[in-house]
């Protein structure tokens, strides 16, 4: 192994990512410091001070205490490590002839001095910060690899005496390369670890593509981490390495959950937790919930199959080690929440819960392997229980959204209050059903589907086919028909008919119009059931008209105003005043009642117009001369058509008016 070019004496890094300065210490940190043939002398001089140092004469003398003849009270001269190299692998490639049968006379002194360096490298290159790998000749890993070859091949002829020495000698140089690549793997893990969390977890969202989650080291690092990992499972060290790299990695994890804003809690403290806290809560959790499997195990997945590459198998059981550590950490909280008392406001958090719990179970099949796939193992035993862990709790949160929704029902029937509405305006809960059932319906896929797994009706009942096939639908109907019911109920409250058909209107519009703005809703209840509310809205505006303007109408007929061909002045004078006076009572009660729905406002006043207009002018054309010009015309002819138009326009306001008198 010729070296021609001199290597660099690496300088340490604070960190791999976050300084861009390196700090020197006092240690070397690669073997490309004992140089080849082109600086021998630089190397004597440095073995040279670390014999007078006592590193390696004191292993010398340990050596002839242990009966090594060779080296017997003489300390050790310095070496060329370049040709040292050479002699060591050339003996190595002996070892690998295939047609070799035994093991070949081993040349001790060699060994020796090779461990002897080894070992002064390993311990001058210890300390409290991880080493930096440089781009040498002589890399440490790789002469670390040949020490646990050699103590591999030569601790295969343990039985042989003449050995015995070389073989400890090995064993202790090997060992001590192994604890100090062991600490170097841990002090590499943890490196700049808060800082590196960042890394790991997505900004928050931006225009254009999401940003992809990425290693919590930097390539650099990573390459690092695969090298000792390597070198270490190679030299039988893989209980060592893994153990240290899953104890890194698991905290990391918890400490990147935490980051998220998500802290585990007992069933206990949840179940006691207020709704106003747990409510909270809730987003949390599906944040943390989606991330943790979305991206910081794939993350995990991803370092773990770079770091042991060498090792496919420990690279499958940790990355489904934490997977089912990522699940099982945030089932607590689902199996907890279906405990809590229910009530019909956390309907559509469960339904949060339980949709993030069924992306959960779809990316748990896709992430860890089938029965099939993983074989009759404990792996397999394992992974199946979880997923069927997830799957009970979507389950038991989908009983709970359906308890819930039903329970509307309960509240519907509950409200019986005997106050009226003022104005005939909609009542509360109208409004409440219906928007709760609008964002009920915008979970649509998901409440059919929980609906056909978990709904049991109270009593077995005649159902149709449509109902069989489609529960909630069959619920929605229920829902609605007993809201319709309630709100016939309540408008009996109006001692003035009219305004008990304004309040039936105007709920049933606030009703038509959620059914109307809502695709599930509408698709729900079908166009059958809509058509019949429909129905029953034009019904109770033809008996608004006919309560109210009947009577105001009928001022207007001819009947008993002409007698033998002559007109009964005191008959229509009388018609007049009561017309007057019905519809200045008209105006001043019905400008105070409510319609909120701009559109049914409009199309009442249009009908209102479009009988009463047209029917006073011509009474009035056929009538007025009849009264002589002056105080007698304006005492009992009070409004123009143009008036009445004008007063009509006051209705249905909510702030009651009252027409000016005439001078």
């Amino acid at each position: 192994m010729k070296n021609t070019d001199r290597p660099l004496i690496p300088q340490k890094s604070n960190s791999f990512s976050f300084v861009g300065h390196k700090k020197e210490l006092q240690r070397n940190l690669s073997l490309g410091f004992f140089d080849s043939n082109s600086d021998e002398k630089k190397t004597a001089e440095f073995l040279k001070d670390k014999i007078n140092d006592g590193d390696i004469s004191n292993k010398s003398e340990n050596d002839a205490n242990n009966g090594n003849a060779d080296n017997k009270g003489e300390p050790r001269q310095a070496v060329n490590f370049a040709t040292l190299l050479q002699d060591i692998d050339l003996f190595l490639a002996t070892l690998t002839d295939p047609e070799m049968t035994e093991l070949p006379e081993l040349p001790e002194p060699i060994i020796r001095k090779f461990l002897d360096v080894v070992d002064l490298i390993v311990a001058n290159c210890s300390g409290d910060e991880p080493w930096v790998p440089e781009d040498d000749d002589h890399p440490i890993l790789a002469t670390i690899d040949r020490v646990a070859i050699i103590n591999a091949e030569i601790t295969k002829h343990y039985s042989e005496p003449k050995y015995t020495q070389t073989i400890n000698r090995s064993g202790s140089v090997l060992h001590r390369c192994m604890v100090f690549l062991e600490a170097e793997f841990h002090l590499l893990l943890l490196e700049d670890h808060n800082a590196n969390l960042s890394c790991i977890i997505p900004t928050e969202e931006t225009e254009g593509e999401p940003e992809k989650p990425s290693l919590p080291y930097t390539p650099e690092v990573a390459e690092q981490l695969r090298g000792i990992a390597s070198s270490m499972i190679s030299a039988g060290y893989v209980t060592e390495c893994c153990q240290a790299f899953s104890t890194a990695r698991h905290n990391a994890f918890h400490s990147i959950i935490s980051s998220l804003g998500y802290e585990r809690s007992s069933i206990d403290d949840i179940v006691r937790m207020s709704w106003e806290i747990l409510e909270g809560q809730i987003p949390k959790w599906i944040k943390s919930c989606r991330q943790a499997i979305n991206e910081v195990i794939q993350c995990e997945r991803e370092l773990v199959e770079k770091v042991f590459s060498c090792n496919p198998k420990f690279s499958s059981e940790f990355f489904e080690s934490m997977a089912r550590e990522a699940v099982i950490y945030h089932l607590t909280f689902p199996q907890a929440v279906v405990m809590t008392t229910q009530s019909t406001e956390k309907l559509f958090k469960v339904l949060d819960m339980y949709e993030t719990l069924k992306e959960l179970e779809h990316l748990i099949g896709s992430l860890l392997p089938n029965e099939r796939e993983a074989g009759d193992n404990l792996s397999s035993s394992y992974n199946f229980d979880l997923k069927s862990e997830v799957r009970t709790a979507r389950s038991h949160l989908g009983e709970s959204a359906v308890m819930i929704f039903c329970d509307l029902e309960k509240s519907i029937k509950a409200d019986s209050s005997r106050t009226a509405m003022p104005g005939g305006a909609v009542h509360p809960l109208t409004r409440y059903v219906m928007n709760y059932i609008k964002l009920a319906c915008e979970y649509k896929g998901t409440m059919e589907h929980i609906f056909k797994a978990h709904y049991k009706p109270a009593h077995h009942t005649d159902n149709t086919t449509d109902d069989n096939d489609n529960p909630f639908a069959a619920q929605l109907i229920k829902l609605m028909d007993l809201l319709n019911e309630n709100i016939e109920e309540k408008s009996k409250l109006y001692k003035d008919a009219s305004l008990s058909c304004i309040f039936l209107m105007n709920n049933g519009s606030y009703m038509g119009q959620k059914i109307k703005g809502s695709e599930g809703i509408s698709t729900s209840l079908g166009a059958s059931w809509a058509r019949k509310r429909f129905s029953e809205l034009r019904q109770y505006h033809k008996n608004y008209q006919r309560e109210t303007w009947s009577k105001v109408l009928g001022c207007l007929k001819d009947d008993g105003i002409t007698v033998k061909g002559h007109v009964q002045k005191p008959v229509l004078k009388e018609r007049f005043k009561s017309f007057n006076a019905i519809f200045e009572d008209v105006h001043r009660t019905q400008s105070a009642w409510v319609v909120s729905d701009e559109q049914l406002k409009s199309e009442l006043k249009i009908s209102v117009s479009a009988v009463l207009v047209p029917a006073y002018r011509s009474f009035k054309g056929r009538y007025e001369h009849h009264f002589s010009a002056g105080r007698q015309t304006e005492k009992y002819i009070r409004f123009s058509p143009d008036d009445l138009e004008k007063y009509i326009e006051d209705l249905f306001e909510g702030t009651p008016m009252s027409m000016p008198r005439r001078r």
